[in-house]
Parts: structure tokens; C-alpha cells; sequence
């Protein structure tokens, strides 16, 4: 692999844990159990590896934003997450400063008629 192709990649990697928190917390307004949640992240496109998603999740609860409840009716436990009153506070205004940080780089981004 060409270095360049490398320091995109590791560039790549850095911007996507930044958003790696609001993409977790957009998906547990309702119960969700790890595996779920890392199909339902597949399908809109975000890879996750479950290796960052679990521990990820243990620190978010730990932290008060999400609350865990284990079901036990099946065979198998599985362990559901949703966001608690303050993760869905904390969720919003996380939303609501992505909202404005993405703006600020679109007005960045945005060529000015070949003005600089």
C-alpha cells in the first residue's frame, strides 16, 4: 500500500470514532442487544466492528447514558440497551452540535466560484 493510501486510511479512521458515539446512541431509542445493533448499523451503511462496539457500550452505561436490561425468555440472554433520560438529553445535544459542525464544513467545502 502506497504511504499516502496509509495516512488516508488512518485519517479515515480517526474522523469515523469521532462520530462513532452519536451513530451508537441515534440507534437506541428503542431496546436494542449488541448484535442488533451492529446488523442495524450494516444496513445504513456503518461498519462496526463488535470488538468496539461492546466496550463502547459497557462505557456508555457506565457513564449514565444508556441503561441495560438482560432477557432471558430465550435460549440464549441476550443483553438490551436503550438510552436512559440523560443519554437521550445527552444524545440531542450532540445532535444539535453535529448539526452545526457539519454546516460549518459545508460553508468550507463549498467552492466560491473558484474565489479563495
Amino acid at each position: 500500500m502506497h504511504p499516502m493510501d496509509e495516512l488516508i486510511d488512518s485519517l479515515v479512521v480517526e474522523l469515523r470514532r469521532g462520530t462513532l458515539i452519536l451513530s451508537v446512541l441515534s440507534q437506541l431509542k428503542r431496546p436494542r442487544y449488541g448484535y442488533s445493533l451492529v446488523q442495524r448499523m450494516e444496513e445504513k451503511n456503518v461498519d462496526i466492528e463488535p470488538g468496539t462496539l461492546y466496550p463502547l457500550l459497557r462505557r456508555l452505561e457506565k457513564q449514565g447514558l444508556l441503561t441495560s436490561q438482560w432477557d432471558t425468555s430465550e435460549s440464549r440472554p441476550r443483553k438490551f440497551y436503550v438510552l436512559s433520560d440523560q443519554g437521550k438529553m445527552v444524545y440531542e445535544r450532540l445532535k444539535s452540535e453535529w448539526d452545526s459542525i457539519s454546516k460549518q464544513l459545508d460553508l468550507l467545502m463549498v467552492e466560491d466560484d473558484g474565489h479563495e
